[in-house]
């Protein structure tokens, strides 16, 4: 393989354009699915449970393509990323043509959460590999834009389920995922860098990664609590919308403003990073997380609802780019692609499953509020694992 680097504008473009894709891609299937399963006959908690099937798909495979990755460095990431998402388009097209009950959907939801999902680490890895090497891609820039891209989907979905019925977003997601493949699979593969003693280094397992940074460990505790906690008040946000009044319709308008106000992030986030550093700043969007939940709680109509989203800002908007960062600091250099892999695990893997299941259950048992009150407890949970970590970090390195 050529040691030459690519264009760093065009890397930077490009990725960029892959970023936006994702979103643009994930807000198809996610903006929508909790109304798209009610639709088909499941109870919400039924759609709880299909959701956290989805998310726990993506649990096994994220570590299992994290690894594979690890120990084939001579695989182009990107290769293993098409791959990928080729097979999550084949479910979708399944998913999308043929009605199916709680088997077939729980097959389908397996195969594009095993897939989709587990994309998205390593399309961050492709990124970091470059910068790793000093190539100024933006990434934080990307990730924005990409929550952009994803606010924007939501208010064509809006308009699209308002026209045509919600299942129609099973087709826009198709051509998205598509779109997505033929981004990832141009993308410049990363040329070997120098060889020098630390890449003799194996890659750690996972136990060991655990094992050697309680700091760490502790930290992804805090992670997947708060996660349990923010991830429904977007899985659901259409129980939330329709308990203050709105409609289907009115759920694109609120996820567009939820996914927009991560945008500013993505100008902030650098001189945020340097100034308080990943723990610190993983500990703030928790905190942000647990302020949304109760915006939400005590919202008396839709307006109040559209008001809460700026909170996303410093929420789920700062989490995504900054959790990259803490890992690549907190972890050793030849197991980053693993620990990105983990973190997405604790995170949108098992934060998700917990979050669908417990805050479908709790919409069952006593409707929008009840789920809210949920998510501030386990930030409330979360915030206090941070700190903790936060403390066992303080005098120590990462260990290498």
């Amino acid at each position: 393989m050529s040691s030459a680097l690519p264009d760093a504008r065009r890397l930077d473009y490009h990725y960029i354009a892959m970023q936006t894709g994702f979103w643009a891609m994930f807000a198809a299937v996610c903006a929508y699915q909790a109304a798209l399963l009610t639709a088909r006959g499941f109870t919400n908690g039924e759609a709880g449970m299909l959701i956290a099937v989805r998310c726990l798909a993506g649990i096994v495979c994220q570590p299992a393509l994290g690894s594979f990755a690890d120990r084939h460095p001579g695989i182009p990431l990107r290769r293993i990323v098409s791959l990928s998402l080729v097979l999550s388009l084949a479910a979708s097209l399944v998913f999308l043509l043929f009605p199916m009950g709680m088997a077939g959907t729980i097959a389908v939801l397996v195969v594009m959460g095993g897939f989709e999902i587990s994309s998205y680490p390593l399309m961050d890895a492709m990124a970091i590999q470059f910068i790793s090497l000093g190539v100024p891609i933006r990434y934080s820039l990307g990730r924005g834009i990409g929550s952009f891209s994803y606010a924007v989907v939501c208010i064509f979905l809006g308009l699209q389920v308002t026209r045509f019925g919600v299942e129609s977003t099973l087709i826009t997601h198709a051509l998205l995922v598509a779109l997505e493949i033929a981004l990832v699979a141009t993308y410049p593969p990363c040329p070997a860098g120098p060889k020098v003693a630390h890449e003799a280094r194996k890659p750690h397992s996972v136990f060991w990664l655990l094992r050697q940074n309680p700091a760490f460990t502790v930290m992804l505790l805090a992670i997947l609590l708060g996660i349990t906690g923010c991830l429904p008040m977007s899985n659901f946000l259409v129980n939330v919308v329709v308990s203050r009044g709105g409609t289907e319709g009115s759920l694109g308008a609120a996820l567009f403003l939820m996914a927009a106000f991560e945008l500013p992030t993505a100008f902030l986030f650098q001189r945020l990073y340097r100034r308080l550093g990943g723990g610190r700043l993983l500990l703030v969007s928790i905190l942000f997380c647990f302020g949304k939940a109760l915006a939400l709680f005590l919202a008396p109509d839709l307006f109040w609802v559209f008001l809460a989203q700026p909170l996303q800002m410093l929420g789920y908007g700062l989490f995504t780019p900054t959790s990259v960062y803490y890992v690549n600091e907190s972890v050793p250099e030849e197991d980053r692609i693993k620990g990105q892999t983990v973190m997405m695990v604790a995170s949108n893997g098992l934060g998700g499953v917990l979050g669908s299941l417990l805050a479908g259950r709790a919409l069952d048992l006593g409707g929008a509020n009840l789920m809210l009150a949920f998510c501030m407890v386990c930030c409330v949970l979360a915030a206090g694992l941070a700190l903790a970590s936060l403390r066992m970090s303080r005098g120590t390195a990462p260990v290498r």
